[in-house]
């Protein structure tokens, strides 16, 4: 069977400012221990405003308007004055303002638990109808909102959870249930971001591609949120609740979870699922993760930074039948991180990297881009994190100089060729290798690189279920055309072969063996 190919990329950035003051973990646990905190007090002094998320360069590669290279070229610190042109929306998707962003979580509920004020939905409908992401069937079900006075009484009640935009009380996510803390308040908000954020990728997704919603056969979620009840905390299914938004009538699905090698580990049973022939079209999604919002704030704002943690990330991509075209999701490059493999560093990127590439007869240095963990550094430095992605093409640079390919010297320079800034949010899975796929597609398709390696990597231990170590990969690479066609083409010839002898057979035949 023929390799699956990858037909379309959609990411969205949310600018959520208020959301990450109230439902950042960072932030609700110093209310908790301290809810006159001075740090919370100062926060509010670093928080942006959208026109200057707007003019952030990495968010603008995110979206498909700069490419990760052009990164390199542009002065840090790039949170400072306007280095790039401040766009809404770019090829791959947009970058969505906080109140609009709200009206997206009250469209995509179904248990009315997201009020929001009349008159501030009234507002907000004139700017909505204007969206080509927004039907006529959407802005009926929005409704007309609620008494601000019913919102007010159920946040100070402490049975929602309070939607502000600056200081004004703009709406409320209700609990779902009275005692069950799987259902409360916070966490349906979470919830009900992390799938409003996907749906928006999801939307941009088969608007670019021109993808009928009704032509998806089956959806894979792989963010790091988790649904249920207190008999089954991560029950799901996000998938089949994020398609039904997307107009995905014909289509089933399950959510896949691995910290921050979900999104990969879920590409991977896309591609499978399509080889395999069990279905035509597979899309890949995955919102946002609240709770990460400021989750580095105390150290930007001690240093005199904005909060860069302040936007809820999303994607969505399609992986579909080899169509001759787009490039294929490689089946015999699959890299990944074994249960005995060892969590040091080096051995995991020899399990993920170079065993794979071996295994093809492949050097490092013939995958053309390298996309890991592509966290922007800005955000991961100030807390001593360091450069990210940085770090992990330096041991990719490393492996190589280990295999006699490079020079120790060379190093700097594979970094620089081989990978990239990061420029992707720091929301777990959303850096992690996918924001790359939609630039690897496109230069891919234009003759710019051949291949690109994906990888996705998942530090276990946070669920305290096991201290292993998980990571998989793939390649990305250059369609080399449709193997089915041309063993069609083979077959055909081999057929007329067999019927040219057949009937020569059959003419000795009935002339009595006369040749």
């Amino acid at each position: 069977m023929d390799d699956a190919v990858i037909k379309g990329a959609g990411y969205i950035l949310a600018h959520v400012p208020n959301l990450t003051y109230e439902f950042g973990t960072t932030q609700v646990l110093e209310r908790l221990k301290d809810p006159e905190s001075p740090y919370l007090a100062k926060m509010k002094e670093h928080l942006r405003t959208y026109e200057q998320a707007l003019a952030y360069p990495p968010f603008q590669a995110y979206i498909g308007n700069l490419h990760p290279d052009d990164l390199a070229a542009i002065p840090r610190p790039w949170y400072e004055g306007e280095k790039v042109k401040p766009a809404r929306t770019g090829p791959y998707g947009e970058i969505v303002p906080e109140d609009e962003f709200y009206a997206w979580m009250l469209l995509v509920d179904t248990f009315d638990l997201v009020w929001l004020d009349e008159k501030f939905l009234a507002e907000l409908k004139v700017r909505l109808e204007k969206s080509p992401l927004v039907a006529p069937a959407d802005l009926k079900k929005l409704g007309s909102g609620k008494a601000a006075a019913d919102i007010a009484a159920r946040v100070q009640a402490g049975s929602a959870a309070p939607l502000y935009l600056g200081g004004r009380l703009v709406g409320c996510v209700r609990q779902a249930h009275e005692v069950d803390d799987t259902l409360a308040a916070h966490v349906m908000a979470e919830n009900v971001a992390s799938k409003a954020s996907a749906v928006l990728a999801l939307r941009h997704l088969l608007a670019q591609t021109g993808t009928d919603p009704k032509a998806v056969d089956y959806i894979i979620e792989a963010s790091e949120e988790a649904c249920g009840d207190m008999n089954q905390r991560g029950g799901g299914n996000f998938a089949k609740a994020i398609g039904e938004w997307a107009g995905c009538l014909n289509a089933t699905g399950s959510d896949t979870r691995g910290f921050c090698a979900g999104p990969t580990h879920a590409l991977i049973h896309a591609a499978a699922l399509v080889k395999a022939g069990f279905y035509k079209s597979v899309v890949v999604v995955g919102g946002g993760a609240m709770a990460k919002l400021g989750m580095n704030g105390r150290d930007h704002v001690a240093k005199g930074l904005p909060v860069l943690e302040d936007v809820l990330g999303g994607f969505a991509i399609l992986v579909a039948e080899n169509d001759g075209v787009n490039p294929v999701i490689r089946g015999d490059s699959l890299g990944k991180h074994n249960i005995g493999s060892g969590s040091s560093p080096q051995a995991v990127m020899q399990a993920l990297v170079a065993d794979p590439l071996e295994r093809l007869g492949l050097r490092l240095s013939d995958v053309d881009k390298y996309s890991v963990e592509m966290q922007i550094p800005e955000i991961t430095e100030p807390a001593g994190a360091g450069d990210v992605p940085t770090a992990n093409f330096k041991m990719i640079a490393a492996l190589a100089v280990m295999r006699k390919e490079i020079e120790r010297s060379a190093i700097a320079e594979f970094v620089a060729r081989h990978g990239m800034p990061g420029f992707a949010p720091t929301q777990g899975h959303i850096p992690s290798g996918v924001p790359f796929i939609g630039h690897a597609r496109d230069q891919i398709l234009a003759g710019k690189i051949t291949r690109a390696m994906i990888i996705g990597k998942g530090s276990l231990f946070l669920g305290r279920m096991t201290n292993l170590f998980d990571g998989v990969s793939f390649l990305l690479e250059r369609n080399p055309g449709r193997k089915s066609e041309e063993a069609a083409v083979v077959d055909e010839a081999a057929l007329r072969k067999l019927v040219a002898s057949a009937l020569r057979r059959a003419a000795v035949e009935l002339t009595g063996g006369e040749g």
